[in-house]
């Protein structure tokens, strides 16, 4: 190629005419003509490529050469610029010329069979030939099919087959740079002495010649400066013709470059090349800003809007379902988005960062891009997403899968992404306000799940009367486990996301409980106020709601004031479950309870009875239920029975005669040992065990002398024992006045003064709050030098 070919020029050289365009000067005529040239050397080898549809190179046939045609046998000549070109000017635009569509060749005939002819070549351009040669043959891709005679004997293509070895030698030596960016430093090719014309150039630029756009408009800027400089004064309206010609013209070079650099990443093979001269464009122009007749705003800047563009083009186009359509349409949309940011930049890190300069840091602006453009783009998907599932997919998304080894920590993107940040660009407050979006739908849905919970018991379990399921023969529901699970899956949801948020979250889930309580309660009473059921589901969800507190108090080290505010519902909800359950129990044995001690019972054991079977009752429903709410209420009901049916010997219903104090005392220390068998194991309350056996003692005496003898037991053990129940005891015996009334009484004040503080706990109440009612008629015989006795029973000690 460093031989000066020898030919007619004149075959380099077409008319202008057939694009509407004529020609303004010899130049202009020899570097358009060399264009046309080169279409025709690449049209005939398209046509020769194995690659070209219906082309006649699909395959190699071999010929026999003949003296005078020899152009099978070696590939045709490179042509080269006409004398007076710019030096580099047409064919480092070769591959662009060969990507435009047809219509733009459509005006150049096919010449089959005819070699290009050489034309004088500048010796500077060896080296550049040699590479945009490379470039030819690897985007023509000529094959090495080897064709077979019929008697299966092999051809000779050895010219052939040495031409496509070095292609592939330069194919795999442009492989090996391909990595490699362009160097920073330039040479601008020489600037052709007239430019051509507005419409000339403006057609280049449309064209996508943009290195011989660039060069004939910067000539045409130094024209309009020199012109400026010299004629001032004489031709302003020329000088503003030109001075609107340049700026159009620098307007559209600049739109084309925007247009290329937007689809660089999705056309990357077809903009590869000239990504080359949109960089040395921007590069020169920022070297000429200062001079007059350029654009005045930044083009590194408009580059930088450019890539935004294209990303933005890019997040567009990932599938976006509707909502009614798909319920995980956001999920798979940020699953696609993010697979195409990945292909994206890997393309651009092995594509078209070796089309720039490293000051143009490609793949850090595409990065940059990426984090401001998907951070706008979910911005506005946030405006569609409501529920909490899609919610907490966008901030596990924002704030996890972005920064991730899927994405933005993708192998495929190292080691270019360690200096880079992994964040997206979000505006100040968006996080802010996603979280705090989060956790209101939290407390929604939670509120909302609450509710369904109680419509679910009334369907399920209230409005059929289903018996409560029994675990471990403890009733129980799944309400709790139900609300817990929530609670914890809310909980770890967001812990995945954010440690902060999960904090949020969990004090919104306690704050929505501690609600629940009251509602609850109020349904429950709506649904079962006479529910036959009624004590077992009571009883059920004592358990039910302490095993919730249980479950909440896992939380108190995270919010200690929330667990504790819902600590205090639940047990009050506990509390008037419990005083319910208490309440029914007292109505019920009340009626037994009363006749207690009277005619009929001493005769009659149907009352006690049926006491004895409700307290049975009682005893089988605190055993299916969770300690302490069991002890609890069989203490509190266990001191209730003891005191109301001992408290039937204070009320002077009956008094025994002939003898039948006796069979009472039998009667009362065999009822008594029946109920002190059903108390003793769900009780607390030992201390109330002696006092049936105590009072039996006193009243089965047959001398009323040695009832004194059987006093000091009762004290011992019940230091609120007084003057006023002794009476009441010594009238259900039959002893109601005389000399031994009195010494009786007298030896009990002794016995109290005598074990003073010796006598049992005195915070173990029995007696002193149980009301007596004392015979009138008992009292006439009484001394005078009893004041204390003489005064009102209430304050009797």
């Amino acid at each position: 190629m460093t031989d000066k070919p020898t030919g007619n020029s004149d075959e380099d050289s077409v008319s202008l005419k057939r694009n509407g365009r004529t020609p303004t000067n010899g130049a202009a005529k020899q570097t358009l003509g060399m264009i046309q040239t080169l279409r025709r050397s690449i049209r005939r080898a398209a046509e020769k490529s194995p690659l070209s549809p219906g082309g006649k190179g699909s395959k190699v046939t071999p010929r026999t050469n003949t003296p005078g045609d020899d152009s099978s046998s070696r590939p045709p000549p490179s042509p080269s610029l006409s004398s007076g070109s710019p030096s580099t000017s047409p064919l480092k635009n070769i591959r662009g010329f060969f990507q435009k569509k047809e219509e733009d060749d459509a005006d150049v005939p096919s010449q089959k069979g005819e070699g290009l002819k050489r034309s004088k070549t500048d010796p500077n351009i060896g080296a550049t030939l040699l590479q945009r040669g490379a470039d030819i043959r690897r985007s023509l891709r000529f094959g090495t099919k080897k064709d077979k005679d019929k008697n299966g004997k092999q051809e000779s293509l050895i010219p052939v087959a040495e031409h496509v070895l070095e292609e592939r030698e330069e194919e795999k030596q442009e492989e090996e740079v391909v990595w490699e960016e362009v160097e920073e430093a330039y040479t601008l090719p020489e600037m052709p002495h007239t430019p051509l014309s507005v419409m000339q150039i403006n057609n280049l630029i449309q064209m996508e010649v943009l290195e011989e756009a660039h060069l004939n408009l910067l000539a045409l800027r130094l024209e309009f400066n020199q012109e400026r400089e010299k004629c001032e004064e004489d031709s302003p309206m020329e000088l503003a013709k030109k001075e609107k010609d340049l700026n159009i013209l620098y307007g559209n070079l600049r739109e084309k470059i925007q247009t290329i650099v937007r689809d660089s990443n999705s056309l990357p093979s077809r903009n590869k090349a000239l990504l080359v001269h949109v960089a040395r464009i921007i590069q020169e122009e920022e070297r000429r800003a200062e001079e007059p007749g350029g654009l005045q705003s930044s083009w590194r800047e408009v580059w930088r809007e450019a890539v935004a563009e294209g990303v933005q083009v890019k997040v567009e186009k990932v599938h976006l379902e509707p909502r009614e359509q798909n319920a995980s349409w956001l999920a798979v949309h940020l699953g696609l988005l993010g697979k195409a940011i990945v292909e994206d930049l890997e393309n651009v890190k092995k594509e078209l960062r070796s089309s720039y300069p490293p000051s143009f840091k490609v793949f850090s602006t595409y990065v940059k891009s990426y984090h401001r453009v998907v951070g706008q783009h979910l911005k506005k998907l946030e405006r569609q997403v409501t529920e909490l599932k899609d919610l907490y997919t966008l901030l596990n998304w924002i704030l996890n899968s972005y920064k991730s080894e899927k994405i933005m920590g993708s192998q495929s993107l190292r080691p270019e992404m360690m200096d880079e940040s992994v964040d997206l660009q979000l505006e100040d407050d968006f996080l802010k306000q996603l979280k705090d979006k989060y956790c209101c739908r939290v407390k929604v849905d939670m509120r909302s799940s609450l509710d369904k919970l109680v419509e679910l018991e009334h369907e399920e379990i209230w409005k059929d009367s289903k018996t409560p399921e029994k675990e471990e023969n403890i009733l129980i529901s799944q309400i709790d486990m139900d609300i817990w699970t929530q609670v914890k899956g809310n909980t770890s949801n967001s812990g995945r996301i954010d440690a902060q948020l999960e904090q949020k979250v969990i004090s919104c889930c306690l704050e929505e409980l501690k609600q629940f309580p009251k509602r609850f309660e109020a349904e429950f009473k709506r649904h079962c106020g006479a529910h036959s059921l009624r004590t077992e589901y009571q009883i059920t969800y004592i358990n039910s709601f302490n095993a919730l507190q249980e479950h909440m108090d896992g939380y108190r080290d995270s919010c200690p004031n929330e667990v504790e505010a819902f600590r205090k519902e639940v047990k009050w909800l506990i509390v008037r479950l419990l005083q319910d359950l208490e309440d029914q129990f007292k109505e019920d044995v009340k009626p037994y309870l009363r006749r207690m001690m009277t005619r009929k019972w001493l005769t009659n054991d149907d009352d006690f009875q049926m006491l004895h079977s409700r307290t049975k009752l009682l005893s089988l429903h605190c055993s299916q239920m969770r300690p302490p709410h069991d002890q609890e209420l069989a203490s509190r009901l266990h001191y209730h029975v003891v005191r109301e049916y001992v408290g039937q010997l204070m009320k002077n219903n009956y008094s025994c005669k002939n003898r039948k104090h006796e069979t009472a005392a039998a009667k009362i220390r065999k009822q008594w040992s029946q109920l002190r068998d059903l108390f003793e194991d769900m009780s607390t309350h030992e201390w109330l065990h002696p006092v049936g056996d105590d009072l039996s003692d006193i009243i089965t005496q047959k001398n009323k002398a040695d009832i004194k003898n059987h006093l000091q037991p009762i004290v011992e053990h019940y230091p609120d024992f007084s003057k006023k129940h002794l009476v009441a005891v010594l009238n259900f015996r039959g002893l109601l006045r005389g000399r031994e009334h009195q010494l009786i009484l007298q030896k009990l004040t002794r016995l109290k003064k005598e074990l003073g503080g010796a006598a049992g706990n005195k915070s173990q109440v029995l007696f002193g709050d149980m009301q007596v009612t004392v015979n009138t008629d008992c009292l006439s015989s009484l001394p005078f030098s009893c004041p204390n006795f003489c005064s009102p029973i209430t304050g009797a000690t």
